[in-house]
């Protein structure tokens, strides 16, 4: 189609469609004039436009009733046209404003008219495209007095369709036409640059709206979160520009005491408002409650851009209104400072970026310098912290925590003006005690036991890894949302951080020794007051803050680290088996009726170090937490004090190690992860490397303790952990503890026998990874049992692989005839054929080498160590006590593995292991018989053919005449 690009033309087409459209006013005329539109340009239109809205106006003028379609079909028509041209005239912006907002107004209800939603979306854009077109001036000529109540009847029906209407878009689109009117148009070519008297016309008229518009919008932001957050969004951006604007602090200074009346009719001049003193005191007020009522609402909505929006509210208002609105100061800072640790990285952003700028601006807030609000606010919270950490749910508790941390980043070094009131202190330290306060029901914790000691060896990357708070999931009493205690801890550092770090370790040691009910939770705070001191992890807001002297850290951390470690507080009940073996049985008997008895009694009660009082599950996983915390208090300072650590390591390591070897699995995972938080602290390669260079220290010190076992029956565990995770190298420094070791279990071997057989089983255990055999044990028992073709498979020597292997059916057969072939040899039932062929087989040889007479060269330090292993091993295989017997069997084990290929250490030893193995695999528990016959230890299929074969009667050919074993046959 033609664009007709004059007036002329275009009036030659619309004429006869217009003229139609005013006889008749149907549907199908309005669209024929629209078509008809289209072909028409702009510059044309513009010269028709008023002649063009005649019979569009003619229709929605007619008193007759009509059909909604028509209606629509007109506003439509109607928002095209206006979307073309520009409105010149005053009045016909006035008309046109008025007739399309009573196309939604239904006189008999003065309510919105109950008609349809494509009705209401067309006659809001149409509101929406006459504001846009009107031009110049004109549109600060619609904002008089005289325009009040069509203005006020236009605003009230779209706040009323954005709270009742339930479809969004139309919402949405009354919100938009609403910013419109109020001049918030986002647009680029709606806004400009208003005047100073013009502001003031403005923000008179917008006065007489601010009642209505505040309370509905409010209702609106405060309503179902399932409405949609850009609702919500855009109420709030209205609210705060409305209220920004009408009480601007820059126009109320402005305004005079006596405004003269407006030439307006009566009516109208009464709905003018005065913005006078009064006025704004009332009027702060209400507007007081609604702020507060959306900021309750608004700071915990689910969606990141309300809350953003919320970032702009508090910065729009205190920015431009920190006098008219000071009453509303307070809650617009707090709820600020609770976004400062908000999860969405924007709000974080956007929040931290409006504090600072305050911090800048040093705005002042009815008087009053932004700080000082601030430590007032910080009082007020401290002092209602304990009573709301014990009322509030867990969305309310992270919600006081968050201000709370919003106001430490904010004050910086100032909140030592808070800290140094002993009142509020009190009031802060209790209300985190409180609420960190562990539960410690869980009978997980203390029956998860750490059997197998190897499990300790793992590589410093596995370990480092798999940090012990991940591995044991901590849980209080008071709350269960996860991000409650990360909030916490940022809180503890920053104390720590700006704090007088003095004051606070102090105090919270105070809490510490005051009572078992905190301790934990103390021990938990002083951690962290240290790392954030150290400032690990702590975002700085004040370059100009000066960090704690590393003397002084390294002060306050000697002196925790030592109430950490003293005997009380290290060395705690924490499972009902006793130390002593002799009282296993008769222990978790009685043990097992006191756990059922105080299974419900959680008090904790604080004992000495080697009391024995009747623990509970509840104490006994308390305990186990407490030694958990502070090993992870030493790992958090040997991190804080990087290098300067290593001057502590004298005290602090041995502790560590001890609870290292713990059966308890949390407190040996909680000491693993310290010590591989002391190596990457002090620089140490790995847990090796860091043992290895501090070996002579500890040697020392097992040592020395080994003399006094009574006091410090933990000894042997800190070499067990030593031997687990050191290499070769350490064996020159621990050969004189080994027998230190063994000369004790020989003195105690009926009271500490438990724990030292661990302690032989680590020995063998290294002895074996350090110092692989490459012997074959099939040899021995070729030269014992001249048995031709039966070769043992070499034992792997790393216990990493479990020392196992598998059994076929060709094995179990050549076991049985070769039991069966030495048995007749032992019995005498052999031929004068068979003998011969032996001797033939069997030819004496001599060592053509030697050249003086036979003596043996000195053993190596390993063999000798496992041969005197093995001779305690003998005794104790006949233990009364089946988990030491059962611990024999796998030290007995590696002791063939070390020493498979010194026969002449072995055989004797092997002799005189044979009874008691015999009686463990005839007449024992079970489990001890299937430990001693399985692939393990002496007694596997391949073990009883070596014994078997080499435990012959006297005289027999598998036994040469040199053989320390063949002398010691005749003599028994």
């Amino acid at each position: 189609m033609a664009v007709f690009d004059t007036p002329e033309e275009a009036f030659g087409v619309l004429r006869p469609v217009c003229v139609q459209l005013t006889k008749t006013q149907t549907v199908e005329n309005v669209e024929r004039l629209q078509a008809q539109l289209r072909a028409v340009s702009d510059s044309a239109l513009q010269e028709l436009q008023q002649y063009v809205l005649f019979p569009l106006r003619f229709t929605l003028k007619t008193p007759a009733p009509k059909r909604e379609r028509l209606v629509q079909s007109v506003v439509e028509c109607l928002t095209f046209v206006l979307s073309s041209t520009c409105v010149k005239e005053q009045e016909l912006l006035r008309e046109l404003f008025s007739e399309l907002s009573a196309c939604l107004y239904s006189p008999s209800s003065q309510k919105p008219a109950a008609v349809s939603e494509e009705l209401k979306l067309a006659v809001i854009r149409g509101l929406s495209t006459l504001m846009h077109s009107a031009y110049g001036d004109i549109i600060l000529a619609f904002y008089e007095p005289s325009i009040l109540p069509r203005l006020g009847f236009a605003v009230s029906l779209l706040l009323d369709l954005a709270e009742r209407e339930k479809s969004k878009q139309i919402k949405i689109a009354a919100l938009k036409c609403l910013q419109v009117l109020l001049f918030q148009c986002d647009c680029q070519d709606h806004p400009r640059s208003l005047e100073e008297l013009e502001q003031k016309q403005l923000g008179d008229l917008f006065a007489c709206f601010l009642p209505g518009i505040s309370m509905a919008l409010t209702r609106v932001i405060t309503g179902d979160f399932k409405q949609g957050h850009g609702i919500v969004a855009s109420s709030l951006k209205i609210f705060y520009e409305t209220v920004s604007f009408t009480m601007a602090d820059e126009q109320l200074e402005r305004i005079p005491q006596v405004q003269p009346k407006p030439a307006v009719e009566h009516r109208v001049a009464e709905l003018v408002v005065h913005r006078e003193a009064k006025w704004v005191k009332n009027t702060s007020d209400k507007l007081t409650l609604l702020i507060k009522k959306i900021i309750e609402c608004v700071s915990v909505h689910p969606h990141w851009k309300v809350r953003l929006a919320l970032i702009e509210l508090v910065e729009a208002l205190l920015l431009k209104c920190s006098q008219s609105l000071v009453g509303s100061a307070g809650p617009l800072l707090k709820a600020l400072v609770g976004l400062v640790n908000d999860e969405s990285p924007e709000v974080q952003a956007q929040c931290s970026r409006v504090l600072r700028h305050f911090a800048d601006q040093k705005v002042v807030v009815g008087n009053r310098a932004f700080a000082d609000i601030l430590s007032e606010n910080l009082h007020s919270l401290a002092t209602s912290l304990p009573r709301l950490m014990n009322s509030q749910d867990d969305q309310g508790k992270f919600s006081t925590l968050s201000v709370l941390l919003g106001y430490l980043k904010l004050l910086g070094p100032k909140v030592n003006f808070v800290l140094n009131s002993a009142a509020h202190l009190q009031r802060l330290s209790k209300a985190l005690v409180q609420v960190l306060e562990l539960d410690v029901t869980d009978i997980k914790i203390v029956e998860a036991r750490r059997w197998n000691s190897d499990q300790l060896s793992a590589s410093p990357e596995t370990a480092a890894a798999q940090p012990w708070s991940q591995m044991q999931k901590r849980y209080f009493r008071f709350f269960t949302d996860e991000r409650l205690f990360l909030l916490l801890q940022q809180v503890c550092r920053l104390l720590g951080f700006y704090g007088d770090l003095y004051l606070l370790a102090d105090h919270f040691m105070e809490l510490y020794h005051e009572s078992v009910v905190y301790r934990k939770q103390a021990a938990m705070i002083l951690n962290e007051l240290v790392a954030g001191a150290a400032g690990l992890e702590v975002e700085n807001l004040h370059e100009k803050h000066i960090k704690t002297s590393p003397d002084e850290l390294r002060e306050i951390v000697t002196s925790i680290l030592e109430e950490y470690t003293s005997q009380e507080n290290w060395y705690l009940i924490t499972c009902i088996e006793s130390e002593e073996a002799g009282e296993e049985l008769t222990v978790k008997q009685s043990g097992l009726r006191a756990i059922t008895s105080g299974a419900h009694t959680c008090q904790v009660p604080s004992f000495p170090a080697f009391s024995k009082p009747s623990a509970t599950i509840c104490s006994m996983n308390g305990n186990i937490w407490q030694i958990c915390i502070q090993l992870e208090g030493i790992g958090r300072f040997a991190c804080a004090l990087g290098e300067d650590f290593r001057l502590l390591l004298m005290s602090a390591l041995y502790p560590v190690l001890e609870k290292a070897g713990d059966q308890t699995l949390l407190i040996s995972q909680a000491a693993t992860s310290a010590m591989m938080d002391i190596c990457r602290a002090c620089g140490y390669d790995s847990l090796q490397h860091l043992i290895n260079q501090n070996s002579d220290y500890l040697v020392n010190g097992i040592s020395l303790n080994l003399r006094h076992l009574s006091l410090h029956p933990h000894t042997p565990k800190v070499l067990e952990v030593m031997l687990w995770n050191s290499d070769a190298s350490l064996l020159p420094l621990v050969a004189d503890v080994v027998q230190d070791v063994l000369a004790t279990l020989d003195q105690f071997y009926d009271k500490r026998a438990t724990s030292f057989v661990s302690v032989l089983h680590a020995l063998l255990a290294a002895l074996a990874q350090w110092f692989p055999d490459t012997g074959d044990l099939g040899q021995l028992q070729e030269q014992s049992a001249g048995e031709e073709g039966s070769h043992l498979s070499q034992r792997p020597a790393t216990p990493e692989k479990g020392l196992e292997n598998t059994t076929t059916a060709e094995d179990i057969e050549q076991f049985l005839l070769s039991y069966l072939r030495e048995k007749d040899v032992a019995d005498g039932n052999v031929s004068d054929f068979d003998n011969e062929e032996e001797e033939q087989s069997d030819p004496p040889k001599g060592d053509e080498r030697d050249t003086g007479p036979d003596v043996e060269p000195p053993l190596p330090v390993q063999v000798q160590i496992a041969a005197d292993v093995m001779e305690r091993c003998i005794h104790l295989l006949s233990d009364k006590h089946l988990k030491i017997r059962l611990k024999v069997l796998d030290v007995l084990d590696l002791c063939v593995v070390v020493l498979q290929s010194h026969k002449n250490q072995l055989l004797p030893l092997a002799h005189r292991a044979w009874p008691p193995l015999v009686h463990r695999l005839t007449n024992d528990d079970p489990l001890a018989v299937l430990r001693a016959f399985k692939q393990k230890e002496l007694g596997d299929e391949k073990g009883c053919r070596y014994l078997w074969s080499t435990h012959c009667v006297p005289g027999t050919s598998s036994h040469t005449n040199s053989s320390p074993y063949n002398n010691l046959a005749r003599r028994n």
